[in-house]
């Protein structure tokens, strides 16, 4: 692999742009799109470091700056070569990875990372439960030492794709003698495995994205821990930190996403308008840009460091917006927007949010401002963590777990 001369402070040269293009024509050249069955085209681009171009050299990656990802990415779909579906695996690109990334043994890395990558393998997000509502620290899911295995019972809910899943994020609580945030241990659970019931959850737009998960004397190998016992709580804050950025700070062009349709639908039909709604849609314009461009910036910081609070801003403005433009959609259609295409039962692979009529999109936006944090715990952390507001009392603080009413 050609590097480049300038050093990459101190620590050897670094990979610059050129590199990755040659890289990429490396790769063509071995892997002609067009005559290379698309998973094995997936796994020599992994191998090859262009799956994440930031990550290390063995693990999909190539050490190189995390924005120059855009160059290979471009180069790639120009030449007509296979994605993996990002949409279907958003949950292990965009949580799973970077946690087991930081966090995850050299075996763990060297296990999961490629499967998860290509798509072979499909991860989900055991972290909610009925009964801790939107404090995921009071959660009452057990996992019990047993040998070289945990033996977890428990309920998780509002758990997306589960039923699609391999692998799942688990956090469960390991000492109940300790205060709530410090009794946790994260692992990685094998969905397939016995004890594992997946239970569709039917949503307001008739499908069953979500799911419900019953854990039964599942038993998880030490072996699947993330991070030490009982320092769950920390390695889910960086799960969480990840998904939010992954949720709400997608770098968009200029009138992407939700935003985008509805100016479409205001230009294609000028008999809808009204001066109200002009107004209304010239502020959301603005704010839609406001966010997108503090995304981009976010995503730049991104490029020295892990995520920090400022996703839950994104998080929270892209839950609004998304609300707020759907419903301004389905105004402007009248009696149109009205119509919803299809409230069939399924339990579909993928989220198809864009290719789907307004008024899925609408009642489907209803679920941005829960997903990924409800948008009432992301105001809190914007509150004490950007802006440096006092703390909510916390009571519970220093309690142990067992000892807290229920």
């Amino acid at each position: 692999m050609a590097r480049t001369t300038a050093a990459d402070d101190g620590r050897g040269a670094a990979v610059g742009e050129e590199d990755l293009r040659r890289a990429v024509r490396a790769l063509l050249g071995a892997h002609d799109p067009a005559a290379t069955e698309p998973l094995e085209f997936l796994r020599a681009r992994f191998d090859a470091g262009l799956a994440w171009v930031h990550f290390p050299e063995g693990l999909g990656g190539l050490g190189a700056p995390r924005a120059l990802q855009s160059v290979v990415d471009a180069e790639l779909a120009a030449a007509g070569a296979p994605d993996n579906d990002p949409r279907r695996i958003g949950i292990g690109l965009g949580m799973a990875a970077p946690t087991i990334l930081r966090y995850g043994t050299d075996e763990q890395k060297r296990r999961f990372l490629r499967p998860l990558w290509t798509g072979e393998e499909v991860w989900c997000q055991l972290f909610s439960e009925p009964d801790a509502g939107s404090d995921l620290a009071g959660l009452r899911t057990r996992a019990v030492r047993d040998g070289d295995d945990w033996v977890v019972d428990g309920q998780k809910v509002w758990t997306s794709g589960a039923h699609n899943a391999r692998w799942g994020i688990l956090i469960a609580r390991t000492d109940p003698g300790v205060p709530k945030h410090r009794g946790i241990t994260y692992f990685v659970c094998d969905m397939t495995d016995p004890g594992v019931e997946v239970r569709p959850l039917r949503q307001i737009t008739g499908e069953a994205e979500f799911n419900e998960v019953f854990l039964t004397g599942v038993r998880v190998p030490d072996a699947h821990r993330l991070g030490d016992v009982g320092d769950g709580w920390r390695v889910a804050q960086a799960t969480l930190m990840n998904e939010r950025v992954a949720i709400g700070g997608t770098v968009l062009p200029r009138e992407g996403g939700m935003i985008g349709r509805v100016a479409a639908t205001w230009r294609a039909r000028p008999e809808l308008r009204t001066p109200e709604l002009h107004e209304r849609l010239l502020r959301l314009w603005v704010e839609a840009e406001v966010a997108r461009l503090t995304a981009e910036r976010a995503r730049q910081q991104l490029a020295a460091g892990a995520p920090g609070p400022e996703g839950s801003g994104l998080k929270l403005a892209f839950a609004g917006i998304n609300q707020r433009a759907s419903g301004l959609e389905v105004e402007l259609l009248g009696e149109e927007g009205l119509r919803y295409g299809d409230w069939t039962m399924v339990r579909p692979r993928t989220v198809d949010f864009y290719g789907r009529d307004a008024g899925y999109r609408y009642l489907r936006a209803k679920g941005n401002s829960i997903e990924g944090g409800t948008s009432e715990i992301l105001r809190n952390i914007v509150a004490e963590r950007v802006l440096g507001l006092p703390a909510e009392p916390r009571t519970d603080k220093d309690v142990a777990w067992k000892d807290l009413p229920r």
